[in-house]
């Protein structure tokens, strides 16, 4: 269980979200954000809830796609954004556009919610007895919400300008280390994926 919500919190990357909410906190009030990203938070959650109780029987049942195929998808995603983090920094994130009421969607769609965390969440089901997944979830949720509006508590605490900028590029440094272990998990879920499809057609023969 610690495992599983360590992996997802690193594949989450809060870091890599915080700068990529930059441009919406200097936009918006502390209040505003803090609902904005909040509401964020529960609709990620929602729709992790989601493909952790329904997401084998989607996959199987619904659209009858083998799911190693899609970890093996995932995986080609997590190691492009991981090379993307790596290479780019935080010039790989857009800004957010969009009125208030569609922040929280747009925060939770590009990013919180995509085809490595809906992965992760998926194994989690197979992983983990159902509550174990279900607080696990919460937990991962309440610390990335935490880590968020801690660091920009910690920068808006920070008056000097040039504190200011270290402390952006120290967040961008995190960054780029963290994409090096995404890349890694990204890596291990084509090879999982690739060994289980071969293993499978095996048994099959």
């Amino acid at each position: 269980m610690i495992a599983a919500i360590f992996s997802f919190l690193v594949m989450l990357n809060p870091f890599a979200l915080f700068l990529y909410l930059k441009p919406v906190m200097n936009d918006l009030s502390d209040a505003d954000f803090r609902s904005v990203f909040l509401k964020a938070s529960m609709i990620s959650l929602s729709i992790f809830l989601v493909f952790l109780l329904f997401g084998d029987v989607v996959f199987q049942k619904v659209f009858r796609i083998n799911f190693e195929s899609f970890r093996i998808f995932g995986g080609i995603v997590l190691f492009s954004l991981a090379y993307i983090f790596i290479v780019q920094g935080k010039k790989a994130f857009i800004q957010i556009k969009g009125d208030l009421h569609d922040l929280a969607s747009e925060i939770a769609m590009p990013f919180m919610v995509g085809a490595g965390t809906i992965s992760l969440t998926i194994l989690m089901a197979e992983q983990l007895v159902l509550w174990q997944g279900v607080v696990s979830l919460f937990l991962i949720m309440l610390v990335n919400y935490g880590v968020i509006m801690g660091l920009k508590q910690i920068r808006r605490n920070t008056r000097s300008r040039k504190v200011q900028v270290a402390f952006d590029k120290n967040m961008e440094l995190l960054l780029r280390i963290n994409g090096f272990f995404v890349g890694a998990i990204g890596i291990d879920m084509v090879v999982t994926g690739i060994s289980n499809l071969i293993t499978t057609t095996a048994a099959q023969v």
